[in-house]
């Protein structure tokens, strides 16, 4: 469309339930998609809008009750725009007020010279300063489809020189990026969520690429199915792969893995072995798996009795207990003889675990630490180790390690006031996001407490889920910013507008949205929300935000060249 051309006049309407657009007659209402991105005009303000619902009127009722025949196309243009006409709903997001320097560049229009629509368009991102909306436009202001420029001065643009911008998309009918503020973005725990088959794992791979390429921060990446790091299988009637962070960014990203067999299967050569050993296991971890393994609360006292009389070796201790042990240290401590054998016989299936051992010779997650402190994004793959305890006991342990040591660094930062003392900021992200965040488990678990109060120790999260309803209302207000994929359940929808002002206008977008590549972006990282066809990750892709040195290296070469480079220094 025309970008100077209205498509409408604002005829009523209230700040807290959007306006209502009566569309010009020769403009389409066909055209007009909920999640459209337009702009009002009003005498002194220009109004940056959401489009939130469309519909049909008629001047007459006797119109209606006597539609003009199908083939009397006649009477139906002469109906058009008069006794027929199409409206529309908007949401106003933002407003932009020009100030004293450039009033004579937004004068009211006078016959032969360019509309005060083409003026606003000169307009910088630089100068225009973009305020919540306090006030709505009046009767009959002018309704416009959104400009380049009208997006450049929303959303800024990925070349900025002074953000770490990074465009996640496209607007529905428009090629010009939507960029969201990465500094503003890891600053605050983010969610991503949608149903299954929407593309929750490519948005995810896009956003985690962009936060390396642009270093806006380091990423702590617990991949549940194994397919961030290396090659993993496209959705498709088609069998093809798509790359992994480590194939984009090998110099920046190192993989860890807790099924070694399982990973070099996948031809993954270079990655580190990661295990943990029962000394390393705590009551708050077993407090977070006590629905997978069926304790009771009675078990989880008990293995409190346990740990304070043996400390770490508390769960070794008691897999080598005979039944006669257990009640003469029942008879001693005052426990319960039935409770610790059935939380024994529990325990007994941390041994089909091949990440546990008994020791270890060093400490594991010290090692991935120092590669975090290194600047390096780290990837833990599961392997074959991918059932919900397996998941939730490693994920809990290592994140509980990482929470500890980034507070006493920000602790030490904090009192030194010393930049070298900053901690790099880190982004955690999770899958299935619900069964650490539910609400009957969250105040227990160390994601509750990062999800909460994290973000100034300098670690927030990036939680992936297809089922927001089930994660805490208290965590998901503090949720920064919401990608919001196709949801179905109304639940899962209300749960997405939680803590969310003006979320009736946006429930009614995201439940129009496509199964495919569209999401619904709203939160800390955007001025305001909007509808994106999402970026392809592609070959594309790979060329513009992969590492430049690797990009022409082929995969089936990635490690011939590795093992000769190996050879030639005598390895």
């Amino acid at each position: 469309m025309n970008t100077e051309i209205p498509l409408g006049s604002v005829i009523q309407g209230s700040l807290t339930k959007g306006l209502e657009v009566r569309l010009h007659p020769d403009i389409s209402v066909e055209d007009m998609r909920v999640g459209k991105f337009l702009v009002i005009q009003g005498m002194r303000s220009r109004f940056f809008c959401l489009l939130t619902d469309v519909s049909l009127g008629a001047a007459s009722e006797r119109i209606l009750a006597n539609p003009p025949a199908i083939e009397d196309t006649f009477l139906r243009d002469v109906l058009a725009g008069s006794g027929t006409y199409g409206t529309v709903e908007l949401a106003p997001m933002l407003m932009f007020t020009p100030t004293e320097t450039n009033k004579e560049q937004t004068s009211p229009p006078v016959k032969g010279k360019k509309s005060k629509m083409a003026s606003f368009e000169t307009q910088t991102s630089i100068d225009a300063e973009l305020l919540p909306v306090k006030t709505i436009p009046a009767h009959f202001s002018q309704v416009y489809e959104a400009s380049e420029q009208d997006f450049r001065n929303v959303f800024g643009w990925e070349d900025d020189p002074h953000r770490r911008n990074f465009s996640i998309g496209e607007p529905l009918d428009m090629a010009v990026p939507v960029c969201i503020d990465l500094d503003r973005f890891v600053e605050r725990s983010n969610g991503i969520f949608g149903k299954s088959g929407t593309g929750k794992s490519f948005l995810t791979r896009l956003l985690l690429s962009g936060v390396i390429r642009k270093g806006a921060a380091v990423n702590l990446m617990f991949d549940m199915h194994s397919e961030y790091g290396w090659e993993a299988m496209k959705e498709g009637k088609q069998v093809s792969t798509v790359k992994g962070l480590r194939q984009l960014f090998p110099g920046q990203v190192e993989i860890y893995t807790l099924d070694p067999e399982s990973t070099k299967r996948r031809g993954v050569r270079d990655a580190q072995e990661l295990y943990l050993s029962y000394d390393q296991i705590e009551i708050e971890d077993l407090r977070l798996v006590a629905r997978e393994l069926g304790l009771s609360d009675a078990a989880i006292d008990n293995a409190v009795i346990l740990g304070n009389e043996y400390g770490k070796s508390w769960i070794v201790r008691l897999l080598n207990m005979t039944n006669e042990d257990i009640k003469l240290f029942c008879e001693e401590k005052q426990g319960h003889p039935g409770s610790l054998m059935a939380l024994q016989r529990k325990l007994m299936r941390f041994d089909t675990l091949k990440y546990i051992r008994s020791a270890c010779p060093h400490n594991y997650i010290d090692r991935l630490i120092e590669s975090l402190d290194a600047g390096k994004n780290i990837i833990i793959e599961f392997g074959s180790q991918s059932n919900m305890l397996s998941y939730m006991l490693a994920t809990n342990m290592i994140t509980r390690r990482i929470h500890a040591c980034y507070v006493k660094k920000a602790d030490k930062f904090l009192q030194s006031k010393n930049p070298l003392d900053r901690p790099r900021q880190l982004v955690i992200t999770i899958e299935e996001a619900h069964r650490f965040l539910d609400s009957a488990i969250v105040h227990q678990t160390i994601f509750g407490t990062i999800a909460r109060e994290m973000r100034k120790y300098f670690v927030t999260l990036l939680v992936v889920d297809q089922r927001p309803s089930g994660i805490d209302n208290e965590v998901m207000s503090q949720i920064g910013t919401r990608i919001t994929c196709l949801l179905n359940d109304e639940k899962d929808i209300d749960a997405i507008f939680t803590g969310v002002s003006g979320a009736n206008g946006l429930r009614s977008v995201l439940a129009k949205l496509d199964s495919k590549q569209q999401a619904l972006v709203l939160g800390h990282a955007v001025p305001m929300p909007v509808v994106v066809r999402t970026r392809a990750y592609d070959r594309q892709f790979y060329a513009e935000i992969g590492d430049p040195a690797w990009a022409e290296i082929p995969d089936e070469e990635l490690f011939i060249t590795a093992e000769a480079a190996k050879a030639d220094l005598g390895f």
